[in-house]
């Protein structure tokens, strides 16, 4: 096949499109500042001669939308809208404008779009949209905003020959330095990854391999269209997330955090403390109910997978 990758160059895209290169498929990675193999520069907003390598292929991935990890200013929230919706808005347009358009649009979304919960889990069928909970802070809900109006460019556009997939990712773990995961090990390392807020609020995850091999069996399976949440089977509560993963790094001990901790904590790594409180508890309805078999479908498991190969990463730099 040819996949198309729409802001290929993050954590992401990279892991994605070196799995879908290994499949022996071509790979073009659209990205505002190409120059490597297989790059096309685009600006996320405009039609431009980009679009031509829409045009033809099989599969079209929509990644771009400035990071979550930072802080939720004013400022960093307009971008992280007006990124996402005009990325979506714009591949859409090249969609409908091409003579031979992709058989499947799969858009980047997030299990953000879930209400905050520690009761039973949310699927794509049941599940409860989050923005109107009682005490959590106000601003949680622009999260949910977002990602409402993310998949609302792709519901709008008129594509009919083409499948239309939201894929509701939960924090995807791999590790990359720079990823969600190297930041909690780090914590961890630190001993500083305790209880945060209480820690029953739940965590939702994937590992890196069951999510690239999540969007392939999506890409396989015409029946898969919509939202699809990928995450693993298994939600833990916070505090049983970093036990584990304190476990597979061998440390014993991890300090208990308030909520105030979180704040100076969060404000010191230039992030924000939703992403460590709220309780997202998503289970893969879809996905599971069309046979996916996740490799990594228990935290422990993933952990100690993740731990090893971090680990290997760190001596091969230092090598």
């Amino acid at each position: 096949m040819k996949v198309v990758i729409a802001g290929g160059t993050g954590q992401l895209g990279s892991v994605l499109g070196r799995a879908l290169r290994g499949d022996g498929h071509e790979v073009v990675v659209l990205t505002r500042r190409a120059g490597g193999p297989g790059q096309v520069g685009w600006d996320g907003e405009r039609l431009g001669p980009w679009a031509r390598e829409v045009d033809g292929s099989d599969v079209v991935i929509n990644l771009a939308g400035r990071s979550v990890s930072c802080r939720y200013t004013k400022g960093n929230l307009t971008e992280m809208m007006r990124s996402r919706v005009r990325s979506a808005r714009v591949v859409g347009q090249a969609i409908a404008a091409a003579r031979r358009p992709p058989r499947a649009w799969l858009q980047m979304s997030s299990a953000a779009i879930y209400a905050h919960t520690y009761g039973a889990p949310n699927d794509e069928l049941s599940g409860v949209t989050g923005g109107w909970e009682d005490g959590v802070p106000g601003y949680w809900a622009f999260s949910v905003d977002i990602t409402q109006a993310w998949e609302r460019e792709l519901d709008e556009a008129t594509v009919p020959a083409t499948r239309k997939v939201a894929l509701r990712a939960a924090m995807v773990m791999t590790p990359d330095k720079g990823g969600v995961f190297d930041v909690l090990s780090r914590m961890a390392r630190l001993g500083l990854g305790g209880p945060v807020g209480g820690g029953r609020q739940y965590v939702s995850w994937i590992h890196g391999d069951d999510f690239t091999a999540a969007v392939r069996f999506i890409i396989d399976h015409d029946a898969l269209a919509g939202p699809v949440n990928l995450a693993a089977p298994g939600p833990v509560p916070q505090r049983d997330f970093m036990r584990e993963l304190r476990a597979a790094w061998g440390v014993p001990v991890g300090l208990p955090a308030t909520r105030w901790m979180a704040e100076l904590g969060a404000l010191a790594i230039r992030s924000d403390t939703e992403l460590l409180l709220k309780s997202r508890r998503v289970v893969p309805g879809l996905l599971t109910a069309a046979g996916f078999e996740f490799l990594h479908g228990t935290w422990p498991q993933a952990a100690r997978d993740l731990v090893q190969r971090a680990g290997r990463r760190r001596f091969l730099l230092r090598g």
